[in-house]
């Protein structure tokens, strides 16, 4: 059985904001170790549409080891998107999810391979209020942004947390790796 595991960066402040963070090669490296170990990666359509970035880089590298390293691995990484506008997914390693987020994430769960890992905070809600996350890997940066949007926004639930390792990168960023703690009712 895959594990299911959501990996976001957010601020310290616990906002889901790209452009506030400094992206440095380190960064970019933990990130394209973990797709390397990934089976698939599930995004919902505004996180994939801004990842699509990366297929540029793919056709007309920028010159930075780093960067181009990276968009190789996420242009191969299979992607299933969840969308209910979107017609079609043009990426060619992605498609658009046949059936609704618990189904689909059920299914994946259940053959083998590699982990399952989520992208976008708004899945990371939904499959938690499922109580499908096996794993949160959370990198924090040490940047307080002030306003955007919250990871754990309209959380009514209790959920508890494992800490079961950490990771500091150079820039002062720590990535926190939590073990879901199912309780039993």
């Amino acid at each position: 059985m895959r594990k299911l595991i959501a990996a976001i960066n957010m601020t310290l402040d616990g906002f889901c904001d790209h452009t506030v963070i400094s992206a440095d090669d380190e960064l970019h490296q933990h990130y394209a170790d973990l797709l390397n170990n990934a089976g698939v990666i599930l995004y919902g359509r505004i996180t994939y549409q801004l990842m699509q970035f990366w297929q540029t880089l793919v056709k007309n590298p920028s010159g930075e080891k780093s960067m181009d390293e990276f968009a190789l691995i996420m242009d191969k990484i299979p992607k299933i998107v969840f969308s209910r506008t979107l017609k079609n997914a043009e990426w060619e390693s992605a498609k658009l999810a046949s059936q609704t987020i618990e189904k689909e994430v059920l299914e994946l769960k259940q053959q083998s391979g590699k982990d399952i890992y989520i992208g976008s905070r708004s899945l990371i809600l939904q499959l938690m209020k499922l109580n499908l996350i096996d794993e949160y890997q959370l990198c924090i940066h040490p940047v307080v942004a002030g306003s955007g949007l919250l990871l754990f926004e309209n959380t009514n639930e209790k959920k508890m947390l494992k800490l079961i390792k950490t990771k500091t990168l150079n820039s002062g960023a720590v990535t926190l790796y939590y073990e879901a703690v199912h309780l039993r009712s």
